[in-house]
């Protein structure tokens, strides 16, 4: 089976308690109004076959605390999802997923009914709203605590005010940022275009200008 990946890394602290995979998917049909995430919306690109992508992920799991799954949409990839997930499903770590869909609209779905996520947000990113818990882009959308370990380990979220920390990934001329912004990236832009850097629409792919 194909599935459409923006990107994985490890470790990830900003999204989810202690050192996690983060698994980003590519494409997304719904197109929240101010995504910094526009680079991981188009489909039929950066497809892999997802036993490379499980392969990788072994080499990963004994040291990670967590899985984080987001994209693009995963819920648009639903087969693949499903796939991935039941691979994580023996290893008993917390899956986080998260989901510009309506929880209304998912809560029936396969991989939630045989609690294959452990957390799920929910609802679609909203620009116009305030921003003042933790793990969410705008107070609109929901945390769902599906399984017992899920509340075990997100529980303190709930309370939690947003962090101001971002994960930074280099790669040759390009800085990936992982996280939740605090009310959008129009601050860390700024800074960085004082700086000479160059910023793609992104999650954030940031590339260095070449002199």
């Amino acid at each position: 089976m194909e599935i459409g990946i923006s990107r994985l890394h490890f470790p990830v602290t900003t999204l989810g308690p202690g050192q996690r995979i983060g698994i980003w998917f590519q494409g997304c049909s719904i197109h929240c109004e101010g995504c910094i995430s526009v680079d991981t919306w188009q489909f039929n690109t950066n497809s892999i076959n997802i036993k490379k992508v499980t392969n990788l992920l072994k080499k990963w799991l004994p040291k990670c605390d967590g899985i984080t799954i987001s994209g693009g949409e995963p819920f648009d990839q639903e087969l693949a999802l499903e796939e991935l997930l039941k691979f994580l499903k023996p290893y008993k770590l917390s899956t986080l997923v998260y989901s510009g869909y309506s929880f209304q609209k998912l809560k029936y779905k396969k991989v939630i009914q045989e609690e294959l996520i452990d957390v799920l947000i929910s609802e679609p990113y909203d620009h116009t709203k305030t921003q003042t818990q933790a793990l969410l882009g705008s107070d609109n959308q929901q945390i769902h605590f599906l399984t017992d370990l899920g509340k075990q380990n997100f529980a303190k979220y709930l309370d939690k005010k947003p962090d101001k920390k971002l994960d930074m990934q280099f790669d040759d001329q390009t800085l990936w940022i992982a996280g939740i912004p605090i009310n959008g990236m129009n601050k860390i832009t700024e800074s960085f275009r004082q700086n000479g850097v160059e910023i793609t629409n992104t999650q954030a792919v940031i590339k260095q200008n070449k002199k």
